[in-house]
């Protein structure tokens, strides 16, 4: 590469060239947050003695959670996909704000330097940065200040990005109408517009958080009249709806997918889909108190906040019926690997929102608060789901963002892989948590040796399976296996693809051609 072009990617305001800078940054994230999973089960399989110790465990469970949802998750779901997706599928050119753009992307690598100095340093308070384990008199360290600015930045990065998107949305929306061909367009505004909401709060409560512990402040200090479930409630006003900030684009991704394997390019229900999303996000903004049922919450605001989270499985099961009927009137072949990975996120997702209907009954929840069963939700729910979009997203575009098919047996071996893996870590969870084991203790009884070694093999397996996909990636490229004409121009898309929204439309005939799987 020379140094005119490397200067043209370092400077670049072209939407495409800075999803893929997401997308990148992203991967590379994941990588270091799966490595940290990897230490979390390790450091289990044995029942007394640790790996690491008992403050580095505490490092590594807050580090992880931190780089799987701010630095793996959200930069390739939103600004990986969204950058390079919005204004090809709304007929537009760039995004209305290039150079917004352009910021939002760089203050993510700032913000990755001082989440790597928060490592170094130590930060054991815990991805939710609870005070008063977070306060200045239980963590002294300076790592906790520096993950914090960490966030802030990272905030900040996806706060611009959001105000973009909703500005070239609704713009496209004033030029083209309201966009009824494409579900993911909605989900990404949507998205946005929950993002908007929530972030502030959360930069408040970190704010908040960084007087009382550097500048004498008693926001969350009872000893100076705070209060610390308050630091719960804002942190929660924006951790909860982040689940929904998360899955929406997978929503979007399952919905367009679905329409694209059927015999027209319009999605079944398209109201339906939509109206559900929406009613999703209205919600969402109204149920973070069921993470703190056992704070104190008086009867009925117990009540409340679990019939509203009982009440958003209604959305999701119109939407994951949608999607049964689409499936079940479309061309599929059941070889296909995007059909197996569609049916993974429809049964695991599933499975996580069953658990949640559980855990969303103030009586259940206070039993089950703190145990591994939250963890098993929680990674059934978002962290299988999102992950398994951004394999979809992979897997649909990937031929039309590069030129190269992927190779359609390695695909099965990796969905096949990636199923027994991530199953064999998270489900014993569930038998964990009811069982009443406590989740971020990092020593267990020797009754639950056997099954945390299975839960650590799944683990293995599952790490595998992201190296796997790396390598199918790179045979994608390596074996020159071009399709759909050619793809010289510098974004990866050639012109024709660029002028039509519906990117997929001529190729609906075809799954095989629709989504450029090699199945030689």
């Amino acid at each position: 590469m020379s140094l005119f072009n490397l200067l043209g990617w370092l400077f670049t305001l072209d939407h495409k060239r800075v999803g893929i800078f997401y997308t990148v940054v992203g991967v590379w994230a994941g990588f270091i947050g799966l490595g940290l999973s990897l230490l979390i089960r390790v450091n289990f399989m044995e029942p007394c003695f640790n790996v690491v110790s008992s403050d580095c465990y505490n490092f590594i469970i807050t580090s992880h959670g931190v780089v799987m949802i701010f630095f793996f998750l959200m930069p390739v779901l939103i600004g990986g996909f969204g950058n390079y997706l919005i204004p090809l599928l709304a007929g537009l050119p760039d995004l209305n704000l290039p150079r917004l753009n352009a910021l939002s992307m760089w203050l993510l690598f700032p913000a990755i330097l001082f989440l790597l100095a928060s490592e170094v340093l130590g930060a054991g308070v815990g991805w939710t940065f609870y005070p008063p384990l977070s306060g200045a008199g239980f963590s002294t360290s300076a790592g906790v200040d520096f993950l914090m600015f960490s966030l802030h930045l990272a905030g900040l990065s996806s706060l611009l990005g959001s105000i973009n998107f909703i500005s070239t949305i609704l713009g496209s929306i004033s030029i083209y109408g309201v966009p009824r061909d494409s579900v993911i367009l909605w989900a990404y505004l949507f998205t946005s517009i929950l993002l908007l909401a929530t972030l502030p709060v959360l930069a408040a409560a970190i704010t908040m958080l960084l007087f009382d512990r550097n500048f004498g402040s008693a926001f969350f200090d009872p000893m100076g009249g705070g209060d610390p479930v308050l630091f719960q409630h804002m942190f929660w006003f924006f951790g909860h709806p982040e689940v929904y900030v998360l899955i929406l684009p997978g929503f979007g991704i399952i919905s367009y997918i679905c329409s694209g394997l059927g015999a027209t390019p319009t999605q079944f229900g398209l109201i339906g889909l939509v109206s559900a999303m929406f009613c999703i996000v209205a919600l969402g903004l109204a149920v973070w108190g069921h993470h703190m049922f056992v704070v104190g919450l008086d009867v009925s605001t117990a009540i409340f906040f679990s019939s509203v989270t009982m009440i958003i499985g209604v959305p999701t099961g119109i939407k994951v019926f949608s999607w049964l009927y689409m499936l079940a009137n479309s061309f599929n072949n059941l070889s296909d690997p995007v059909f197996w990975w569609i049916i993974s996120f429809i049964v695991l997702f599933t499975f996580g929102g069953v658990t949640g209907i559980i855990l969303s009954a103030c009586v259940l929840d206070s039993i089950l608060h703190d145990t591994w069963f939250v963890v098993a939700h929680f990674h059934y729910v978002m962290s299988l789901g999102s992950y398994i979009s951004v394999i979809l997203m992979f897997i649909w575009w990937w031929p039309l963002i590069t030129g190269f098919s992927m190779s359609k047996y390695l695909l099965q071996a990796h969905c096949i892989v990636s199923n027994v893996g991530v199953n064999l870590c998270f489900f014993p969870m569930h038998y964990f948590g009811l069982c009443g084991l406590p989740r971020r203790v990092c020593s267990y009884e020797y009754g639950f040796y056997a099954i945390n070694l299975i839960c650590t093999a799944g683990s293995v397996i599952s790490v595998f399976s992201g190296v796997f996909f790396v390598f199918i990636l790179w045979e994608s490229l390596a074996g020159n296996n071009r399709v759909l004409g050619s793809y010289s121009d510098s974004g990866g898309l050639t012109s024709v693809i660029n002028s039509v929204p519906g990117v997929h439309t001529e190729y609906t005939t075809n799954s095989h051609l629709l989504w450029g799987v090699n199945s030689s």
